[in-house]
């Protein structure tokens, strides 16, 4: 028998696999969820069917009524957030800015979870910029969210180190995780009057812009430890890749490697089933471990050298006309 934690009215906004953990964790601790908002269902494969968002799918399988408005700060998405009347708005990466009309609707305000060590990495994705920075650390921030962006006070944080050679997928999957856990010591801390708030220092507050598929392209003007950090950080979404006269080779993993050499910034130096695939760059190389060729699936580039081969000397991203 779940025993209701709170009988606080709460309205949750979130969309994707990382806030499934949080809403998830309101629900078996028994919070009283009157209500999902979640991105609208989006067109996805060949035959472009609309899916239904992570959120969405779990709130229906609580039995949670589930509202999608294109913008909730809308005069329909306001009315029908203020017919729910809740205390407390709980929003862990919804995808939508809340406007002041949204904010002043829940008595107790609006907890967000955001996948950062606030104030760095503030923004829409912060996980994978933290990648593409080479951090070793990263972390969950609840905050009180106000009209900036990510720029409400802070609650509790958690941090955890990187693990080596983990991308943004799995990241954001044990940070999804930790953030349910932190959303509800928050919680359980603000019903008991003891949650401390501390105003963030912009000073040392750092802003990411989305992401977009173009951000993928591998410069191979840049060090073997950027390289690896940019393909950590788009994997899986957008993605790295690089350029072959064929078409787009997908680069899903990579990793610096010393290997002396005087060659041209992205040349192929070896590749073979053997030694693997690896590439000049910016005062060193590095070698693809996992990519996807132009048709191909997915796989290690010494299982796709094994049957097919690339020359060496040739330079990625040198594409011809």
């Amino acid at each position: 028998m779940t025993v209701t934690k709170s009988d606080k009215r709460i309205a949750f906004l979130g969309t994707p696999d990382f806030a499934v953990p949080s809403f998830r964790a309101l629900i078996s601790r028994g919070y009283n969820v009157v209500g999902a908002f979640t991105q609208p269902d989006r067109p996805a494969g060949r035959g472009h069917h609309l899916v239904k968002r992570p959120v969405k799918l779990e709130a229906e399988s609580a039995g949670v009524p589930v509202f999608q408005f294109l913008k909730i700060k809308s005069d329909e998405g306001v009315a029908q957030l203020e017919e729910l009347r809740p205390d407390l708005v709980v929003t862990a990466a919804f995808g939508q800015i809340l406007s002041q009309r949204v904010l002043d609707i829940p008595k107790t305000g609006t907890v967000n979870v955001h996948a950062s060590l606030l104030p760095a990495y503030r923004g829409a994705a912060p996980v994978n910029w933290c990648l593409i920075e080479g951090e070793t650390k990263a972390g969950v921030t609840t905050m009180m969210t106000d009209k900036g962006i990510d720029t409400g006070d802070i609650l509790l944080q958690r941090e955890t180190d990187i693990l080596p050679e983990e991308n943004a997928g799995q990241l954001l999957s044990r940070l999804s995780e930790i953030g349910a856990a932190l959303l509800i010591e928050t919680l359980e801390k603000i019903e008991d009057g003891c949650c401390p708030r501390t105003p963030q220092d912009a000073s040392k507050a750092s802003y990411f812009p989305m992401l977009k598929k173009e951000m993928g392209l591998i410069d191979f003007a840049k060090s073997p430890d950027r390289i690896a950090n940019l393909v950590r950080g788009l994997n899986p979404w957008p993605g790295a890749y690089a350029l072959l006269p064929e078409g787009v080779l997908k680069i899903h993993k990579a990793r610096p490697v010393a290997l002396a050499h005087a060659a041209k910034p992205g040349e192929i130096l070896e590749a073979s089933a053997k030694k693997g695939l690896v590439v000049a760059c910016c005062g060193g190389t590095v070698e693809i471990l996992e990519m996807q060729a132009p048709n191909g699936k997915p796989m290690t580039a010494r299982a796709y050298l094994a049957g097919k081969a690339l020359p060496t000397g040739l330079v990625l991203n040198e594409v011809q006309p």
